[in-house]
């Protein structure tokens, strides 16, 4: 568990932010069950690759999405409230996760 205060975990997305990750991750959602489906049916090989690689892509974004708005709020506002050493460990923590 992270030093970093509790009242910096708050969101700082808009909800206009938040329905533009859902909308991502319900056609991630689509484009998963139709690799499903390409399984179930067989498909030739590279088009499930294809297919896998833009699902990893989708994802890649709704992570780099996330990792801007913690930066830009929550890393942001630890740093003006002198509390960004753990901000910043918290933030490199997570982008190695992110980047394996």
């Amino acid at each position: 568990m992270s030093d970093v205060n509790i009242e910096l975990h708050h969101s700082s997305r808009s909800n206009r932010e938040n329905q533009d990750l859902l909308d991502r991750l319900r056609k991630i959602e689509g484009q998963v069950r139709g690799l499903q489906r390409m399984i179930e049916e067989s498909r030739y090989c590279v088009d499930i690759l294809t297919q896998v690689a833009a699902v990893k892509a989708g994802l890649n974004k709704v992570g780099l999405a996330l990792i801007e708005s913690h930066t830009r709020g929550c890393v942001s506002s630890a740093i003006k409230l002198d509390q960004g050493e753990p901000a910043v460990q918290e933030l490199m923590d997570v982008l190695s996760k992110f980047v394996k």
